[in-house]
């Protein structure tokens, strides 16, 4: 099994290993009663399929609708809880070591469309400007409502080079259809530039096999190319989704010298784990700055809350979506694809859950002028408006009442103003370290 952090999407899970199913011991009455309720249920489930079976106005496929009931189950808990079918089992290994033909978007389902949790960088997807939130009806003119968040990416995936049309629902806008062409797929990591000179900035767009290894490379190349230690670091993962826990890990590791990155808590009282960062920090005491926003989450929000917690970087954009669950891939044999289920909750350093919150920023920049009903509607955009979404165990909400601390002034001619506050409050930093009396 491996733990993962992303919503349903596009591909984005390695499963490793089967799991066995241990007899329950039934010692006591309730335990009896919940074993004959559950029995009886299962009756239930028996006889509807045998009436459909033998009544349907048309001849069913059982393992079709089988598959379907289980996965009817599994999302019934939670929306990030899904049956894979062997099929799409494989799909799903494929998409996260590997490369596949697609839009290079992650996904989930709303009100029965499929709503765009995040596209991934320099895809179909992002180019064609769709933004987290959207909402697609139809596919190719055939509507969504009624398909499964499986059969939908089925369908948006394909053979690289052909084409499909795609009906977007966009608050505040009238529907519109866009035309997208499918590419081969393998995202790209992590990507590197410097700016202002002398201040490192490392593009994350996903948590796969491979990011950690691509961000060592990157930081490597930025040191060989800057020649010396930069004046500040900025980590950008906005419109990033997430990807597996184990990366989420070791990518915030290179930014710590020991401590809490973050621990998960299952249902019993003994799932704990801690995961803490090891020594060797990359750049100690260079100020670093994270970029957020409503794209951002699960893997994204674990590096931008250990580092926020541990007082190791400044947290700049808009608060982050609020997945603060784990799921586990539980493959079940031959043939018989694996179930994708919610086993934990996870918590940064300080003890905090996001889920259903998000990371809240140090410094709330909005990337474009907002009118109060657009705040509004950024604010709502959160895990906590998913269908069957984990409420926080706490019964916290998300903070709505925030106004952004700076929009673009209505002069701005720049591409990304949270970029650009991000490369000025560095350079702020460096000034101010400056001029101290023996700074040097």
């Amino acid at each position: 099994m491996r733990a993962m952090l992303t919503g349903a999407a596009i591909g984005v899970v390695l499963g490793a290993t089967a799991v066995g199913v241990s007899a329950l011991a039934w010692s006591d009455g309730k335990r009896d009663e919940s074993r004959l309720t559950t029995y009886q249920q299962l009756d239930l489930f028996t006889e509807v399929l045998a009436r459909a079976k033998a009544d349907y106005v048309e001849e069913i496929d059982e393992v079709e609708v089988i598959e379907a009931a289980i996965d009817g189950m599994l999302t019934s808990l939670d929306p990030h809880s899904s049956y894979l079918s062997a099929a799409d089992f494989n799909a799903m290994q494929v998409t996260t070591s590997g490369q596949y033909g697609g839009l290079g978007i992650e996904v989930t389902m709303e009100d029965g469309f499929v709503k765009v949790v995040t596209p991934m960088d320099d895809t179909p997807a992002s180019r064609a400007g769709l933004r987290p939130g959207d909402l697609f009806t139809a596919i190719d003119g055939r509507p969504i409502v009624g398909l499964s968040l499986d059969d939908a990416v089925s369908d948006m995936r394909g053979e690289p080079g052909t084409d499909l049309d795609i009906m977007v629902l966009r608050e505040g806008e009238e529907p519109f259809q866009i035309t997208l062409t499918r590419e081969v797929i393998e995202p790209k990591s992590v990507t590197w530039s410097l700016k202002s000179d002398d201040l490192l900035y490392f593009r994350i767009s996903t948590f796969n096999e491979r990011t950690t290894e691509t961000l060592k490379s990157a930081i490597d190349s930025g040191r060989d190319a800057l020649g010396r230690r930069p004046a500040g670091i900025i980590l950008d993962v906005r419109n990033n989704g997430g990807g597996l826990l184990d990366q989420a890990i070791t990518v915030t590791d290179l930014f710590l010298s020991g401590g809490e990155v973050v621990s998960t808590i299952g249902r019993r009282p003994g799932d704990i784990a801690r995961y803490n960062a090891r020594s060797g920090e990359v750049f100690k005491t260079v100020p670093i700055i994270v970029l957020i926003n409503q794209g951002s989450a699960s893997a994204s929000e674990i590096l931008a809350g250990a580092l926020q917690d541990r007082d190791r970087a400044t947290i700049v954009g808009m608060p982050s979506f609020g997945k603060g669950s784990v799921q586990t891939v539980i493959p079940l044999g031959a043939d018989r694809g694996a179930i994708r289920l919610t086993t934990a909750r996870y918590y940064t350093p300080a003890g905090r859950s996001i889920q259903g919150t998000g990371i809240e920023p140090d410094l709330m920049i909005t990337d474009r002028r907002l009118t109060e009903e657009q705040m509004e509607r950024i604010r709502r955009y959160s895990e906590a408006d998913l269908p069957n979404a984990l409420s926080h165990e706490n019964g916290f909400e998300r903070n709505g009442g925030r106004l952004p601390d700076e929009q673009p002034p209505e002069d701005y001619k720049g591409d990304d103003f949270q970029l650009d506050r991000a490369i000025d409050m560095l350079r702020g930093e460096q000034a101010l370290a400056g001029s101290t009396p023996g700074a040097g």
